[in-house]
């Protein structure tokens, strides 16, 4: 019998306001760390694609970033993006922080679910934090009200309970189709792209809160030498000199830290020794300008709409 006449697969966007822990639930499902992580709100700028399969069933998830009022042009991307990743897949996992109330763009999100008839799962996350239980079944019957969710799953991506729940409430949304990529792949995203979003996430980790959403990544130069050393080159833009003086440290420590960081994460995503370069240049207002976003990689397709 042909392999792929067994095969399920679903597509799931992963939704939700800022700081809910969509990223880190879909670190957490996946066992292995595609997205970056922050307690800044919009760490996620893009949609970013992780891949899980176990036996039969593929799921590939679109972790979006938090729905925001946009203030640049890159915030009203990054809102676009959240509305186009809930067209078209098998169904979206809305993530809530445990014991909150149903925030604007929460219910805003609900609405879409509904006008376009998706199945939509509702995964409260961070119980691990919440003294008072009563208030999870309170915010359950609320939510509840809204929408017809196929399950509600309480979780922690921080100590893992309710994962592997939530994973097979989640392998229900699968359907009769092939594998759209290999069984071991966790991610789509190519290399330069990883690595330039691993040196983001130690500058939002590292740096005051105004700096790190005015900084850029772009790796120019990523290649692999004899006896496995990776050469990796990367230019961190900035929009003020301030902000340039406030990356680079005092005699370069803070952009020393920021270097030594993201090289051990990329060793172990990559499995190899890094070679880290990195530089940091001014382009003032880049997130209000085509030309700059179309060059950071952002889909220029959607810039004046």
């Amino acid at each position: 019998m042909d392999k792929s006449e067994n095969q399920k697969t679903a597509f799931i966007s992963i939704v939700g306001r800022p700081n809910a822990g969509k990223s880190s639930i879909l670190n957490a499902v996946l066992g292995s760390k595609v997205a970056i992580v922050s307690h800044k709100p919009q760490t996620t700028r893009t949609c970013i694609r992780g891949i899980m399969t176990e036996g039969p069933v593929q799921l590939v998830f679109i972790d979006t970033p938090g729905l925001l009022k946009p203030r640049s042009r890159l915030g009203k991307y990054m809102v676009r993006s959240v509305v186009e990743a809930i067209s078209g897949v098998d169904a979206c996992l809305l993530v809530e922080e445990a014991g909150e109330k149903i925030s604007p763009s929460s219910r805003e999100l609900i609405e879409k679910f509904k006008k376009q008839k998706i199945p939509a799962l509702l995964a409260l996350n961070k119980v691990d934090l919440l003294t008072d239980k009563s208030v999870l079944l309170k915010q359950i019957t609320e939510f509840s009200k809204l929408y017809d969710f196929k399950a509600v799953v309480p979780v922690s991506a921080l100590d893992g309970s309710g994962i592997h729940s939530l994973k097979e409430e989640l392998c229900k949304m699968a359907q009769p189709g092939i594998h759209f990529f290999d069984d071991d792949a966790i991610t789509d995203q190519p290399e330069r792209v990883i690595a330039s979003e691993i040196i983001r996430e130690k500058m939002l980790r590292l740096l005051s809160s105004e700096v790190p959403h005015g900084v850029a990544v772009n790796v120019e130069k990523m290649s692999e030498r004899a006896g496995g050393l990776t050469d990796i080159s990367a230019i961190i833009y900035c929009e003020k000199e301030s902000h340039k003086g406030i990356i680079i440290g005092r005699n370069g420590a803070m952009l020393k830290r920021i270097g030594t960081y993201a090289r051990e994460d990329m060793e172990n995503f990559f499995g190899c020794k890094i070679n880290l370069k990195l530089w940091v240049k001014v382009r003032e207002n880049w997130r209000n300008k085509a030309d700059a976003l179309r060059a950071f990689g952002y889909d220029s397709s959607d810039f004046d709409k």
